[in-house]
């Protein structure tokens, strides 16, 4: 049977009404509003251990008023919502300091049309996913009986509904779906090893949950065995995972709000190559787990080419950054959700895909398949050093290692990029394919 479902809360309507309200308030303003429902399963021991749904629904202003920003938001309705959203804002403001360049957008006329929301499974009833995820448990642990353990098998459905007005004439909404599955498995021989691992999609029917149940757990028993290798300079392979962290640390760099408060390498380098010949790194609105129609304040998404082959083309803009710079917004405003500003950021940042299997390619070396404390590295000078874990590969044969350290400086790694992979991966809002690399530093015994 299908879930019943109904439509409870505010509708653009209560919206607009309470835009109204605030009219005359301030010199502009704008309104954000989302709902989100989230719905995670979880299976232990071959059986739903829990269902949990979690709902939010809120609104934001920000509003001008004599060259200040000011910035609230509330969970309350209607006449409530305007009262409490211009009484923080009156006592806000006069701690503000005054920018001119602060504004908001004007309406585009070409949004584009995204399929992003899956209806029809949002209809589909519990049964159907409860065995999804069970399903995903029981393909782990029968994978080998090497399997000590499986934990955190998850499905989160997550269904997104926003809205931004604006008194320059923005009137948007948009929906969308998200559904996320979780898994780890650890194995144990003479020794005790884990692997964890995620995927998403916007729609149920492009989660395979044999594929991933089974890849998961193949990794685990991959590591069974891991040792530390040599002290080296390897060529070598990331993958996808590892590559996407690199990318994540890379990209704060290609901000305009970083080329403001001057913490970019690339301040004075647009038009000329930073990278090899053989990367191309597009930043997209319209992919990856944040894709939208539309950006934080209601510019339109876009497909912003940032590197190509090699050359780098462009920083990345909001409305307010643009503005300094007399540049064309990018669509490149982003929301954490209902409780912060938006602010300049990527939206989906990838590697655009090659044409090789770097499986194929690589006889002899590493093939680093997670990286670990990727938060220490140094997002400014792209300085890094990171715990590594995957195979070395000789004469093509495989063995597993742990206890490494990969280290170096980003730029200076993807100068050094020889190949790249057919395999793009989207991890939330970075995406990459494998990459082979020359000259990777790993510090082992």
């Amino acid at each position: 049977m299908g879930g019943e479902r109904k439509d409870r809360g505010f509708t653009m309507m209560d919206y607009k009404t309470v835009a109204e309200g605030i009219r005359g308030s301030l010199d502009s303003y704008e309104l954000f509003f989302m709902k989100e429902r989230t719905k995670k399963y979880e299976s232990r021991d071959l059986d739903i251990y829990s269902i949990e749904l979690r709902e939010e629904e809120g609104i934001a202003l920000r509003g001008i008023k004599d060259k200040k920003m000011v910035f609230s938001y509330s969970y309350d309705r209607k006449d409530k919502a305007l009262e409490s959203l211009l009484g923080n804002s009156r006592q806000l403001l006069p701690f503000l300091d005054e920018d001119e360049d602060y504004t908001f957008p004007e309406p585009d006329h070409n949004y584009p049309i995204l399929n992003l929301y899956d209806k029809e499974s949002l209809m589909l009833g519990e049964s159907i996913k409860k065995d999804m995820i069970i399903s995903l448990e029981e393909t782990m642990k029968s994978y080998d009986n090497r399997i000590s353990a499986v934990r955190g098998c998850e499905l989160q459905e997550v269904e997104i509904e926003i809205g931004i007005i604006n008194s320059r004439g923005i009137s948007l909404e948009t929906k969308k779906t998200l559904y996320i599955l979780t898994g780890m498995c650890v194995a144990r021989e003479s020794d005790e090893v884990s692997w964890y691992d995620w995927h998403w999609s916007h729609f149920l029917k492009d989660m395979d949950i044999k594929a991933f149940g089974t890849e998961v757990a193949k990794k685990a028993v991959s590591f069974l065995g891991s040792k530390q290798i040599d002290t080296g300079i390897y060529k070598g392979v990331l993958k996808p995972q590892a590559a996407c962290d690199i990318l994540s640390i890379l990209s704060g760099s290609f901000l305009a709000e970083s080329l403001f408060k001057d913490k970019t390498r690339l301040k004075g380098k647009e038009g000329k190559r930073c990278f090899s010949q053989t990367i191309n790194i597009i930043d997209s609105g319209r992919v990856g787990i944040d894709a939208s129609p539309f950006d934080g304040e209601g510019t339109q998404t876009q497909e912003n080419r940032v590197v190509q082959e090699g050359v780098f083309e462009t920083f990345l803009y909001d409305t307010y950054y643009g503005k300094k710079y007399k540049k064309a917004s990018t669509g490149n405003s982003i929301r954490s959700g209902l409780k912060d500003p938006p602010r300049c950021g990527v939206r989906g940042i990838y590697i655009e895909k090659g044409r090789e299997d770097m499986d194929d390619v690589i006889k002899d070396g590493v093939i680093i398949e997670e990286l670990i404390g990727t938060h220490t590295a140094n997002p400014i000078t792209g300085e890094f050093s990171l715990g590594a874990i995957g195979y070395l590969r000789k004469n093509g044969e495989e063995r597993p290692f742990k206890e490494v350290i990969f280290s170096g400086n980003i730029f200076e790694l993807l100068n050094n990029v020889l190949g790249v992979g057919t395999d793009l991966r989207f991890y939330g809002n970075y995406g990459s394919p494998s990459l082979l690399i020359d000259n990777m530093k790993i510090s082992g015994r």
